[in-house]
């Protein structure tokens, strides 16, 4: 993958990750790990290469294709990108309202959603109001609330404390374990160590796979 005429910020990759597996993503900054992300969710085309989603070969799928694949991904973007003026409910329910659900329909669903990822009782309140993790947990929420098979983060625990990391990173563990297919990006060497979980470092647009550190972190 290349940007323009720039040189190429991801060159040689070859992994696939296996249904209901658990992987983090890492490397230094400015390593491509975003833009790999794109690629999966289908935010962006490879320059040259393949990539199979579902069974699919999405790098040269039509257009009136793609959305349809990309229901089947959920994401939790680095900068969040929630709806200061709508309550977290609202922003939790955003991809069923896109989708044509009637709020009859999903409302007692993402209400328990909300309660599930700690936020019951926040439901009403708009995101500036929200604490930094409070806001992590709202944005996983809205990732899944279509019942994703690959959930897809972008240092999720970045700009919260060790406490509310090991916090975000359960709720991915039991995503996980209902089975959907986790790739978490992250700087958090201590959680990957402490995880067990195997992670692809990317670096000089190569990736490399690292086995688990340790065992498992429940």
């Amino acid at each position: 993958m290349r940007y323009g005429r720039g040189p190429d910020v991801l060159r040689d990759l070859s992994f696939s990750l296996a249904q209901g597996s658990f992987h983090f993503l890492t490397g230094p900054s400015g390593a491509g790990k975003s833009s790999l992300l794109k690629l999966i969710y289908l935010a962006a085309k490879p320059s040259k290469g393949l990539i199979h989603l579902f069974g699919h070969d999405v790098a040269h799928a039509a257009p009136q294709a793609r959305p349809e694949l990309r229901r089947r991904i959920g994401v939790v973007f680095q900068d969040l990108l929630l709806l200061d003026h709508m309550s977290a409910f609202d922003n939790a329910a955003l991809p069923l309202r896109i989708s044509g659900a009637r709020a009859a329909d999903y409302r007692a669903d993402v209400a328990e959603l909300l309660s599930w990822v700690g936020l019951g009782a926040r439901m009403h309140a708009l995101p500036p109001t929200l604490a930094g993790g409070e806001k992590q947990r709202l944005a996983i929420a809205r990732a899944v609330v279509n019942r994703p098979q690959v959930l897809l983060a972008d240092e999720p625990t970045s700009n919260v404390d060790h406490d509310m990391a090991l916090r975000i990173y359960r709720l991915f563990v039991e995503l996980n374990r209902l089975g959907t297919t986790i790739l978490i990006a992250t700087h958090d060497q201590d959680l990957v160590a402490r995880s067990g979980r195997p992670s692809m470092h990317l670096e000089g647009g190569r990736l490399s796979l690292m086995p688990p550190q340790g065992p498992a972190l429940s």
